[in-house]
Parts: structure tokens; sequence; C-alpha cells
């Protein structure tokens, strides 16, 4: 398999730890990989295999610690520790979540909201800013999946996403089963949403599972990443397609985690999706 950026309808899934040995044996067909790059920023046996791994594969780094919400600014270390394994493995992408996760050096196991106000944008813009810089590249930011909204927010999120991708020209990974769940549970139009990020800015598309449940008798979607796609979020997936064209796209499966090739099937419907969209886009 000859390693490049992968054509942009191409489709990668996201690579987990039950799947990494049957990855290397069998080297399945499959566009590109992502990893999440906290697990791989330590020297070990796990940063062999993403070696090993990188010879076949394009690969995307998705991180989950970076904090870029963070008042207090980035981790020097983890920023430093970050651009080794970039410049390591030399990713087709690298993204971050629009979230904090850190504070007083202390990480917290979540990736939580933030206000969307001016200040936070700024601050978000500067650590955007400080990272790339680090890093020497652009990264993208992950639009997050929202279960309330602060009163005080004066920007929406989409619009808060095309504001730091003018201020620090990063770019968007617009993930349409977060817009689907984040619309639904608070009460926002998936259409709006999608049409106020700007088009040329999302260098990448995610798609995943949700699940629903009653809180206190209110049905609410957690973005959960356990099962297949769902169908209102392939509709969102042609929306978005029908509006930008062809991205390298992402089938994310993190929990309750099914053979792989369950999960190359998912990659599969979504190329095969994506082909049909920009091929009727383009007959007219």
């Amino acid at each position: 398999m000859t390693i490049g950026s992968p054509s942009p309808v191409s489709v990668g899934i996201g690579l987990r730890a039950p799947h990494i040995d049957e990855v290397i044996d069998s080297c399945p067909a499959i566009a590109w990989l992502e990893v999440h790059a906290e697990n791989y920023i330590s020297c070990g046996p796990a940063l062999r295999r993403l070696e090993r791994i990188r010879e076949n594969y394009a690969i995307s780094l998705h991180g989950v610690g970076l904090s870029l919400g963070t008042a207090e600014g980035l981790d020097s270390e983890h920023l430093r520790r970050l651009h080794a394994l970039v410049d390591l493995c030399a990713p087709m992408l690298v993204s971050e979540h629009l979230s904090w996760s850190m504070s007083g050096g202390v990480y917290l196991n979540d990736l939580l909201p933030l206000p969307y106000t001016e200040e936070a944008l700024a601050i978000v813009a500067r650590n955007i800013d400080i990272a790339q810089e680090a890093l020497g590249r652009q990264i993208l930011i992950e639009n997050p999946s929202r279960y309330l909204s602060f009163r005080h927010s004066s920007i929406a999120e989409p619009e808060f996403l095309a504001a730091l991708a003018r201020r620090t020209g990063c770019g968007s990974l617009c993930d349409v089963n977060n817009v689907y769940v984040t619309c639904t549970n608070l009460g926002l139009d998936t259409a709006h949403y999608l049409d106020a990020i700007p088009a040329e800015t999302i260098g990448e598309i995610h798609l995943a599972g949700h699940s629903r449940v009653l809180r206190d008798g209110v049905a609410m979607l957690i973005d959960d990443h356990a099962s297949r796609v769902a169908p209102p979020v392939w509709e969102l997936y042609r929306r978005v397609l029908a509006r930008i064209g062809a991205v390298p796209t992402l089938v994310e499966w993190d929990k309750a985690l099914p053979p792989l090739a369950v999960l190359l099937g998912e990659a599969r419907a979504a190329a095969l999706t994506a082909e049909q969209t920009i091929h009727a886009v383009a007959a007219g």
C-alpha cells in the first residue's frame, strides 16, 4: 500500500486498541486511520505499533487533551510531546476539540463546554495560535456535542468556529453527529447550523452513533460513539457534502466496539454515500 494523503472523498476509521493487532496483521482496505494523540505521546510499545501502522496507512492525529479553552494557557510540556509525535508520524491531519479539560495543572477526564463570548473567543484563538506555531501547521477544531447552553453566551457556536478560522487560520472538523446531537438537545436548527460554517474552512467530517436517554422525563441524545451512524445523521452528511463537496470523512466507534468488519462496513457505506452525493450534485 502506498502512503500518501487520501483523496478528498476517502473515508477512514478511528483505530482503537482492540483492533490494532488485526489491522497490523491483515492490512484491511481502508484509506486512512485516526488515532487519539494522547495514547501515543509517550515512548513505548504503543508508539512502536503506531510506527508499524504508519508504514501502510496515512494517519490523522485527533487530540483530546490540549485544552484549547483553558484561560491559563496551554501545557507547554504536553504541546512539546505532541509536536514530537507530529514530527514522527507526519499525519495527514491534526485536530482538537472546542473545549477545555485542564485547570490549575490538573487534567479532568472530560471535554468540558465553553461559554461562547468575546472573552472566550480571544482565549481560544490565542491558544490555537500558540499550538499552530509550535506544531508548524494548521489544526482543525471540532465542534462539540452539547447538553446545555450558557445564558451569557453571545455568539452562536458555528459563528464562533467561523471567527476562530478567520483569526487564526485554523480549519473546522465538522462532526455531523455532534451537530445533530447538539441541535436536538438544545432545540436548534441543523440546517442553519451547518450552513453557518464557512465551507472553505471544513477540512474533515466525523460520523458516529449516538443514543437516546430519558433524564427527568426529558429525552436527550448522548454522543456515545457506541452504535452505527443513525439515519438522520446520514441525511445531514449528504447535506454537508452537497454544499461543500467531498472532504476526508471519519467513522468513529469508541464504545461497545464491534468486530473490525462492522466498522469497515460503516466506512464503505460512508464512501458510497459520498460518491453518490457528489455525483448527483455534479449531474445537476
